[in-house]
């Protein structure tokens, strides 16, 4: 739930509170929240400008910079990381400015994977052999590029234990979603199938959620929205793209996607919903142009299905506290602080 001055005025109004603690409640909010990222036009800015030098070193790199040799690269790329480091420490500890120093601080995160690729350019080490210049990094599936993917993870990590920003959690959620790909060749070689490649990114993403559900919600920051997030692109997608005649497997599918909108609730992730949604919708589409496409009645039985979970929302939203109390406990105590949302609680009484 978020809180505006107007929603403190209101409570004025209604004799709730003063107008002196309505002054102080709204100047400790703004104290407690003043480094933390928000919608405003300074923020849109940091966030637009770091995109754009993270695309110019990453998907829009051309062929043009081979030009350079794999030692150019490196030095280049080292240069880069270091004047972003400088600038990010001067800004973060010495400016007391926590999104733009943390973002440059990514900056340098990111120039990671190019370092390592003009290194192994210049040294002519690949791990699975060459794989193509680094404008391939982000189209082709390639066991080489494990190095460059271990190597972001390992410099995000890095940054993370001196500077606790969570965005740069961010390179390390994408890098690892690469890696659940590029493992693939690892794993089983020049000749993996498509299917090996979908069972290790179902597998992997899978791992990066239960991770990302195991830290999420232990600090006021969160550093669990972008493990989430590539952990969900991994498992979902790994699941979708997997091919089968069967219709008990493909109802099977829906299922689990059912289950994903579910745990949206549970962990308070609109990541789960959305994806396990998209999941649904596609098994109704399967349904209306491959078992039903003859059917009259079938768009007008899933329309009634439609209104049917408008109609249990509505009941659902009317006495939503109470049921949620009552799901709530019926839960043993133990299993009650599974929940993230608990967890800051049950620090704080310990």
């Amino acid at each position: 739930m978020k809180l505006s001055k107007e929603d403190f005025q209101w409570a004025v109004d209604e004799n709730i509170i003063t107008a002196e603690q309505r002054d102080r409640l709204w100047e400790g909010l703004l104290k407690r929240k003043g480094d933390r990222p928000k919608f405003d036009m300074p923020h849109v800015l940091y966030y637009f400008g770091a995109m754009i030098v993270i695309s110019a070193m990453t998907w829009f790199m051309t062929t043009a910079w081979e030009e350079f040799g794999g030692g150019g690269i490196f030095i280049i790329s080292v240069i880069y990381a270091l004047c972003f480091v400088l600038a990010g420490h001067t800004l973060w500890f010495r400016n007391r400015l926590k999104v733009p120093g943390g973002l440059l601080f990514t900056l340098a995160v990111c120039m990671t994977p190019l370092a390592i690729y003009g290194l192994e350019r210049f040294t002519g080490i690949w791990p699975a052999g060459d794989p193509g210049t680094y404008h391939d990094y982000h189209f082709w599936i390639r066991g080489s590029w494990i190095f460059m993917e271990i190597g972001t993870v390992m410099a995000g990590l890095v940054a993370l234990r001196f500077v606790r920003f969570p965005f740069l959690t961010a390179p390390i959620a994408f890098s690892l979603w690469y890696m659940s790909m590029d493992l693939t060749e690892i794993f089983f070689g020049t000749g993996f199938g498509w299917d090996e490649r979908l069972w290790v990114s179902l597998w992997f993403g899978m791992a990066m959620l239960i991770f990302s559900y195991l830290i999420d919600h232990r600090t006021l920051d969160d550093y669990a929205f972008w493990g989430y997030l590539f952990g969900m692109l991994a498992f979902w997608g790994g699941l979708s793209l997997m091919k089968s005649d069967s219709e008990l497997s493909k109802f099977f599918y829906c299922v689990i996607n059912l289950l994903l909108m579910a745990l949206s609730v549970f962990l308070q992730r609109r990541v789960f919903i959305i994806f396990g949604a998209l999941g649904v919708f596609g098994y109704l589409g399967h349904l209306a142009y491959r078992v039903f496409e003859d059917s009259l009645l079938f768009p007008f039985a899933l329309t009634l299905v439609g209104i049917l979970i408008i109609f249990l929302g509505i009941r659902y939203q009317k006495k939503q506290e109470r049921i949620e109390q009552m799901i709530l406990s019926s839960v043993p105590e133990r299993l009650g602080y599974l929940l993230p949302t608990n967890r800051r609680r049950r620090d704080s009484d310990n």
